[in-house]
């Protein structure tokens, strides 16, 4: 990778205030702008606050979060935008993340690995994906996935590895526990030593009910050394 700019807007989305999390989502991308980046990430449902549990039993809810998708993707000028969304698909919902640039929706991930555990019950909701596409973005090839996606060796990455990807962008609603930093962080440095890939991972910050979100947000390089 010669240049590419990544910003990671570790911000703190409300869940149920779609309106809200626009207007943050919004600011950050001219913010990145600024900066010259070439592409921003936003955490994993940012559109939605993690997580919204039974909100997405509405579909009203669904189809406001798609409308504030539409905002985003048109203030993708000159910028790619990774943003957590809702995605719908007949009757199934998933987990999902758009990539926009220049106003048009690139492509569309759907997370793969739903956490049932814990503070987690995804499944409960959301349907799993099945692919692990790679994109193009200002001659860099660069794979999305989702928070549970990257704790897995055998997960997306090794798979977008092999379809081409040099950097690795993963988006997080990842609450804090004791011990969490440190498991991430070795984490981490485990997915990118193994697949010789940047990997950046971007996460919420803040609170949300019974959940904490410590940011931790971090780009690693090929040799899981800690670049930004």
């Amino acid at each position: 990778v010669s240049s590419f700019r990544l910003a990671l807007a570790q911000v703190n989305p409300t869940v149920g205030d779609i309106a809200g999390n626009t207007k943050i989502a919004l600011e950050r991308i001219e913010e990145a702008r600024g900066y010259k980046a070439d592409l921003v990430a936003f955490p994993e449902l940012m559109l939605t606050g993690y997580p919204p549990e039974d909100l997405l039993m509405k579909p009203s809810f669904i189809r406001d979060n798609q409308a504030a998708l539409a905002k985003v993707i048109s203030a993708a000028k000159g910028i790619t935008v990774v943003t957590g969304f809702v995605d719908s698909v007949g009757d199934d919902i998933y987990n999902a993340a758009s990539v926009a640039h220049d106003g048009q929706v690139v492509g569309i991930y759907h997370k793969i690995r739903l956490p049932n555990y814990g503070v987690f019950d995804e499944l409960r909701y959301f349907k799993p994906g099945n692919t692990c596409p790679v994109y193009n973005i200002n001659g860099v090839n660069v794979g999305i996935n989702i928070c549970e996606d990257i704790w897995f060796p055998q997960g997306p990455v090794p798979v977008q590895r092999e379809a081409g990807a040099k950097i690795i962008v993963n988006i997080n609603g990842s609450p804090f526990h004791a011990g969490k930093g440190a498991d991430r962080e070795q984490m981490l440095a485990n997915r990118a030593s193994d697949n010789g890939l940047y990997i950046a991972y971007v996460n919420t910050v803040g609170g949300q009910d019974e959940l904490v979100f410590d940011g931790a947000s971090v780009i690693l390089d090929g040799d899981s050394s800690p670049i930004a």
